[in-house]
Order: C-alpha cells, then structure tokens, then sequence
C-alpha cells in the first residue's frame, strides 16, 4: 500500500499505525514466520507505523525484527510483569510499559487505526474479537483483518459465517472482518473497505 496509491485513492483512510496481534510462539509451519517477516517489511515501505505486544519472542519478534531492519516505525506495548521477565523487545526504540494486560490492551486500541490478526492462539484470538466487538459496538469506527496465512484461520472464518447463517452475527458485522492470505492486499483492503454507520451502544469508559 503505497504512498502513491494512498494520495490516489479519494475512498482510502489514514492508517498511520495498524495493531498487529500475533503468537507469542513461532507455530510449526514455516509461512507464519514468512508471513510475518513479510508483513513487517511491508508496514515500513508504505509508511505505515506497527502497533504490537513488545515481545521478542515468536511471531511477535519477527514482525518487529523485519519492520526494524526495514527502516519501519515500531510501537511496543508491553506489561511491567512480562518486561521483567526479560521477553521486551530491546530493539524497539518506542516501547511503552504499562501496569496491566487491560492497559495494554487499550493503549494498542488507543493508538491504532486498523487491527490485523496474525496466526496465534487464544489471546491472539481474544485481542481481535474484542477489537471487532469495539467496532460493532461503536466504540471505535476500524477495521479489522485476519491474515489467513496457509489457511490458519479458515476453520474460525467458517465457524463466524456459521454463527451469521444461524442469525447471531448480522451480515452487516461479517461485513466489516477482511480476511485474505496476503499480507499487501490485507493492507488495501483494510484501508478501503467501507464500514457501515452503526449506533454507539457503549462508551470507550463503559468497556
């Protein structure tokens, strides 16, 4: 996602920094570190600032390893409990610790304009829904994305299309989940594609 295609595309919105949510381990397939080397390479040649967990362990170390060695804006947001058993990533010039899984959380939120969910397991899985129920909600107005890497997340794709066919998940919320196997199109997309208006049921402070 360029800066020539952003300057080109009147529909596109700002992503200054993207939140990416990843497995604090590698996973057994090779793509996923692939994947994520190329994800990081990517944030940084189209400008585009990454938001992750501060760790330098698994998938979380390698995107943050590849945005870095591209040249990329990097902001980690790490809990003092986890810096202090020695997982922070000292490479990130911009790492910000904070007191609580729940501070973190927000913070990533706070300083993000899209989210993006890399293969990992559950607290990948938590970070993201919430990030799609903020959404749905009306908390926050972004999209959100799963980076289908050698088809990780088909199973819960087809799982949340099963929850729309059986009517607890309206089409209009399936509508504002991207999902793609490709880490530029993921980009484009999550920074084209139209959010739907929805009421404001809830608050930032009542979450």
């Amino acid at each position: 996602m360029s800066k020539k295609r952003v300057n080109g595309a009147s529909a596109r919105r700002s992503q200054r920094n993207v939140c990416v949510y990843c497995g604090s381990g590698l996973g057994l397939n090779p793509a996923y570190r692939a994947a994520a080397r190329t994800l990081g390479a990517a944030f940084a040649a189209n400008d585009i600032g990454l938001v992750y967990g501060g760790g330098n362990v698994g998938l979380m170390g390698v995107i943050a390893d590849a945005a870095i060695a591209a040249g990329g804006e990097v902001i980690g947001v790490i809990p003092q409990s986890l810096k202090d058993r020695e997982i922070a990533h000292t490479g990130v010039r911009d790492l910000r610790v904070v007191d609580s899984m729940h501070t973190r959380k927000a913070m990533m939120a706070d300083l993000s304009d899209a989210f993006i969910a890399m293969p990992g397991g559950v607290g990948t899985f938590e970070e993201i829904f919430e990030a799609i129920t903020w959404t749905q909600l009306g908390v926050h107005r972004k999209p959100c994305g799963f980076l289908n890497v050698a088809g990780f997340y088909a199973p819960l794709i087809a799982f949340i299309d099963q929850a729309v066919s059986e009517g607890f998940i309206k089409p209009l919320h399936r509508a504002m989940i991207a999902v793609d196997d490709n880490p530029e199109r993921l980009l484009d997309t999550l920074a084209t594609m139209p959010l739907p208006d929805v009421p404001k049921w809830i608050r930032k402070d009542e979450t």
